[in-house]
């Protein structure tokens, strides 16, 4: 027999998967590990927990399967995008990695946009100057340790110093380096343009594979720490929504999926590189060779309908517990008993600002056209709509940019309510399906290891055979057309009270 090994090192713990050739999960393990905050907005993660985590995992899943690891034909990574590491001419970390969601770099993102100017910054990184990407953190480490900057030989993203870990290879691949906004995203290159203004040496960089090319294989001390094979292959691998792309089977040109867990993502495939000038969705280099991906995040999805849950649904709560079921399957059934447009009441999923379709810090959630005829479960059934209308928007976006969207997998939490998923395939005006496979980022991870090593003939290939959809939902033409009327009015909302945003965060609070 022969098995593939997928590794996705995610924020909150990296999660080791041993899957057979047909797709099947053989064993799986979760390993959890610190966020560290040494002061407010910033986020730090110590890069020997991640490495610690999936030795552990890995031996885990080789002692539990009862497998001998020669029978593992490769291993895939997958990883938490953005996060700076930092090693020295040993290899040695220098200071714990800034991970993604650390908000410190504000300055340093506009000394982005002074040294190479907006629109130029976007025409060649595909994205406007964000605090999440990599190149801020790295200004912020030259800006304010510079001594410790002096030091740094090599610059790795989080599942690469995994990779260094293994086989003693300094790479990276085309799908997580997108988001370092150090690469020219058209050519599928490092920027020398972006470098020479950043002042960082090429040579500093791992060197750009596409996610399913060989980068090395496992030395013998990885092996030992490990238990895997010495000489095994490690692919390329992907970042974390681009395994999962590959996972769900989006892999090709019309294929998306919609994420509905904290955030809400949209992520899209074209056989062309596309780009926003507005900067309201992000554009990649795809998993598969040769192609991008266009990219939604809009902040406050599964947030909107916990926050809702936490703060006016104890009775669904109480009923949810008696009946030993999630509180969600009580909010869906109070939902599903009202028709769509949630009898008038339209809500605005703004509770931590936006990202896309309006990168805006300041605008706010909003209940619109609440009355006193209206119960909890309007209330759950406009937050659900609010959040459906938000992706819709961003679909709307990827139409411009010609990036059609005709086929759409629905994944996290609120991809489990077939509620959520019929408004998505309504406002979507396309089919939404669901798939047999729940294995997240590590599934895609151990596909793009299959094609490397020879199992598969190509992602493509891998995925029509492996990814299987359990349910589809298909548009509704009458909920369709009430719901294209309350859209409209969802979008002029935000124009309206743009302004009054902005006003609202000057006043006291």
């Amino acid at each position: 027999m022969q098995y593939l090994l997928g590794v996705d090192l995610g924020t909150s713990g990296t999660k080791t998967v041993l899957f057979d050739l047909a797709g099947n999960p053989i064993c799986a393990k979760t390993i959890e590990y610190p966020l560290y905050q040494p002061a407010n907005g910033w986020a730090e993660q110590d890069p020997s927990d991640w490495w610690n985590a999936t030795c552990d995992g890995i031996k885990y899943v080789i002692t539990a399967s009862g497998i001998d690891a020669s029978e593992i034909a490769g291993i895939g990574l997958s990883g938490q995008m953005h996060g700076l590491v930092m090693l020295d001419r040993d290899g040695i970390v220098l200071r714990k990695s800034i991970i993604w969601c650390d908000q410190r770099t504000a300055d340093e993102c506009q000394q982005m946009n002074e040294l190479v100017g907006e629109r130029r910054l976007i025409e060649i990184t595909a994205n406007p100057a964000l605090t999440g990407f990599t190149a801020s953190k790295i200004l912020w480490v030259q800006n304010h340790e510079p001594e410790l900057y002096e030091k740094c030989a090599h610059i790795l993203l989080p599942k690469d110093y995994i990779r260094y870990m293994l086989t003693g290879e300094f790479a990276t691949e085309m799908s997580d380096a997108s988001g370092m906004q150090l690469m020219d995203i058209p050519q599928r290159r490092w920027s020398d343009e972006i470098l020479s203004k950043f002042n960082i040496t090429k040579s500093m960089l791992g060197k750009l594979y596409e996610s399913p090319d060989i980068t090395g294989q496992v030395h013998q001390r990885a092996a030992e720490l490990t238990g895997l094979r010495e000489g095994t292959i490690v692919v390329g691998g992907a970042a974390d929504n681009s395994a999962a792309a590959v996972g769900t089977g989006v892999v090709r040109s019309g294929n998306a999926f919609t994420t509905i867990g904290t955030s809400g993502v949209i992520y899209a495939i074209s056989n062309d590189v596309s780009i926003d000038i507005q900067g309201r969705v992000h554009t990649f280099c795809s998993a598969v060779p040769g192609k991008w991906t266009v990219m939604s995040c809009t902040l406050g999805a599964g947030l909107s309908l916990k926050w809702l849950r936490d703060t006016c649904c104890l009775e669904e709560i109480k009923e949810a517990e008696n009946l030993g079921v999630d509180p969600y399957v009580v909010m869906n059934t109070l939902a599903e008993q009202v028709k769509p447009g949630a009898g008038g009441l339209v809500y605005l999923p703004y509770l931590m600002g936006e990202r896309s379709p309006h990168p805006d810090p300041y605008c706010r959630g909003v209940f619109f056209g609440l009355s006193a005829s209206h119960n909890r479960g309007n209330m759950i059934r406009a937050v659900m709509e609010g959040v459906a209308y938000s992706q819709r928007e961003c679909v709307d976006v990827f139409k411009e940019m010609q990036v059609n969207v005709q086929d759409m997998i629905a994944c996290g939490g609120g991809g489990r309510s077939p509620l959520w998923r019929q408004m998505l395939a309504d406002m979507y005006n396309c089919p939404v399906s669901t798939i047999k496979a729940d294995e997240g980022p590590a599934f895609g991870a151990a596909i793009l290891a299959g094609v490397g090593a020879g199992v598969y003939t190509s992602v493509e290939d891998a995925c029509d055979n492996l990814v299987i959809k359990n349910s589809i939902q298909h548009p509704n033409p009458a909920a369709q057309k009430t719901y294209e009327e309350y859209y409209q009015l969802y979008k002029k909302l935000y124009v309206d009270l743009q302004e009054s945003f902005k006003y609202l965060s000057r006043l006291p609070k």
